[in-house]
């Protein structure tokens, strides 16, 4: 199991990043609210991984810390989410506003998700609520992320920061027209594909 990765960051195409350890290079897939933490390309960084093996594939998912990490492997664990799904989920909200809308048994909060139906988002309540009980209250808050900050150095071509955006969510499972339509809607001059995309999925719940 490959738990941690640290090394110089390579590529930031969201979802996936390319991170480069003594030579080799990680292809690693991260939900939208660590991808806004990553640094700049070229600087150093470290990720917790979760390493998923199939049949056609091997698979590489990174978060920003352990909690994100731990709620992701209870969300794939549950039936009927497999590792795209959970990282849909944990792009559209944080971990800890995943938390609260189970514990509050929030199904509209869930369906607002691309891919949760409500069937599914009920039986994620039931099966989640007990099993994340052991990240405690004082975990269930939103972690405020200096979005800004964060944002890329460089200034993205409008095209390219819009195309970059769109094709990141329909990567999360959302709808070539329906992120087309979310994109556009959020979109002001001068914003670079990640803050486009942390826009819309805002705006998409």
């Amino acid at each position: 199991m490959i738990g941690r990765i640290e090394g110089r960051l390579l590529e930031k195409q969201p979802p996936e990043v390319l991170i480069d350890v003594n030579g080799i290079g990680y292809e690693i897939q991260m939900p939208m609210t660590s991808f806004y933490q990553l640094p700049a390309v070229g600087e150093n960084v470290a990720v917790y991984t979760h390493f998923v093996v199939r049949e056609d594939a091997q698979l590489l998912f990174g978060f920003a810390d352990k909690m994100e990490r731990g709620l992701f492997r209870e969300l794939i664990k549950a039936n009927g989410v497999g590792p795209k799904l959970g990282l849909t989920i944990l792009s559209g909200m944080s971990a800890g506003q995943f938390l609260i809308s189970v514990q509050n048994e929030d199904v509209s909060a869930l369906v607002s998700l691309p891919g949760i139906g409500k069937k599914t988002a009920e039986r994620l309540v039931v099966e989640l609520r007990d099993r994340l009980a052991k990240f405690g209250k004082q975990q269930a808050v939103d972690i405020p992320f200096d979005m800004e900050n964060k944002a890329a150095d460089t200034i993205v071509p409008v095209n390219d920061a819009k195309e970059e955006a769109q094709s990141a969510l329909v990567s999360l499972g959302y709808k070539p027209v329906q992120a087309n339509k979310l994109v556009t809607s959020v979109y002001q001059d001068g914003m670079n594909s990640e803050n486009l995309i942390r826009e819309a999925l805002k705006a998409a719940i």
